[in-house]
């Protein structure tokens, strides 16, 4: 079994059940009826939504110890469609037994709404980001949202994706900066 750090969540995933997923592969769709809250226990998902215009948008790039579309635990049908980025473990509980657990313990469903309130506030964040004009501007914000740091070369193109920018785009910024320092 994989080892996943303590959360004050863990009692809402007692009895889950594990499922690995491939790079690749779909967990769930757009339109999907929810029958089970995820959580990944390795690995990393992207959760997008595609536009009328075909657009994809990455809503978010879900890690090891998170909860997939927390909003679905209150709705019927996936609002988003979420696939591994790399081979993955998940654990899935039954939405109604989630739904039992954090009707029965208060401190679990407060910390249920410290989740949902702490997504609420990554996602203003990355809206606030994509009203900015430029890549540089997007760039700097994100940056210092997550503390000035840069996620790994392999996962630039999320990250364009997540600023609402071109990978060329974001390339070329990080080129021109990469010159000024040098």
């Amino acid at each position: 079994m994989i080892a996943i750090m303590s959360s004050p969540l863990d009692a809402l995933f007692f009895g889950s059940v594990s499922r690995t997923l491939s790079a690749s592969e779909s967990l769930f769709l757009t339109g999907d009826a929810v029958a089970v809250i995820y959580r990944v226990r390795a690995g990393r998902i992207a959760l997008n939504r595609t536009t009328p215009q075909g657009t994809v948008l990455l809503l978010q790039t879900a890690g090891e110890g998170d909860v997939l579309a927390e909003a679905s635990t209150y709705s019927d049908r996936y609002h988003c469609d979420a696939v591994a980025l790399e081979p993955c473990a998940v654990e899935a509980v039954p939405k109604a037994d989630f739904a039992r657990a954090l009707a029965s313990d208060r401190s679990l469903a407060e910390a249920w709404e410290r989740r949902l309130a702490h997504a609420v506030q990554e996602a203003r964040m990355k809206s606030e980001i994509r009203t900015l004009r430029t890549v540089a501007e997007r760039l700097d914000a994100w940056r210092s949202a997550k503390d000035g740091g840069l996620p790994p070369k392999g996962q630039w193109q999320e990250l364009a994706s997540e600023l609402g920018v071109s990978r060329e785009a974001l390339y070329r910024e990080l080129a021109r900066r990469n010159r000024r320092s040098s």
